[in-house]
């Protein structure tokens, strides 16, 4: 037999939370506002919920005996989805930008993607630069590592160095993040 998921028959999300007439253990610690803090059967305090015109909602089940809080579930719920909202959005995104050379790659282009790189870190943004090895160059292993290793040195002041030159495959990549967050 199937287990049945977080939602019921009609396809409507269980609640995380249990309410009111949902608690199902005989005593609980109620909290609240206007409440005297304290360990209750569960009939008074459904009663005194009842009497402020709120509702007893179990916030922690696995406390002995549970805590109950008296309040507007309603307005509870709203906050709580509230607060996974701020948490998300202070979430910091890491943005990676890639930058690409080739074995025998010359001064100027070098100084060129240099500055990308500077730009970008100075946005907050990792940079992974990697040398692309095509065909027969794999055998400029040592050119690739010295580049990525001259690259780095060159941004020691806007970044540190998360992984070292290290060859996967026909790529030699190198990791830098900004050593502080984005400038305005």
């Amino acid at each position: 037999m199937r287990r049945p998921s977080r939602s019921n028959f009609r396809g409507r999300v269980e609640e995380p939370y249990r309410v009111n007439d949902r608690i199902r253990v005989p005593e609980v610690r109620v909290v609240g506002e206007n409440v005297e803090v304290g360990v209750y059967p569960t009939r008074k305090a459904l009663e005194m919920a009842e009497a402020q015109g709120l509702d007893l909602v179990e916030i922690s089940p696995k406390a002995d005996p549970p805590v109950c809080k008296i309040i507007d579930y309603s307005k509870f719920k709203y906050e709580q989805k509230k607060k996974q909202k701020e948490i998300k959005a202070k979430a910091q995104k890491t943005v990676i930008k890639e930058i690409r050379f080739g074995p025998n790659t010359d001064d100027h282009d070098f100084e060129f993607k240099l500055n990308h790189a500077k730009g970008f870190l100075k946005d907050g943004a990792k940079v992974k630069a990697y040398v692309h090895f095509v065909g027969r160059t794999i055998v400029f292993k040592e050119r690739g590592e010295i580049l990525l290793l001259k690259f780095a040195q060159a941004l020691e002041d806007l970044a540190k160095v998360d992984q070292l030159p290290k060859l996967e495959g026909k790529r030699m990549t190198v990791m830098l993040s900004p050593k502080n967050g984005p400038k305005k």
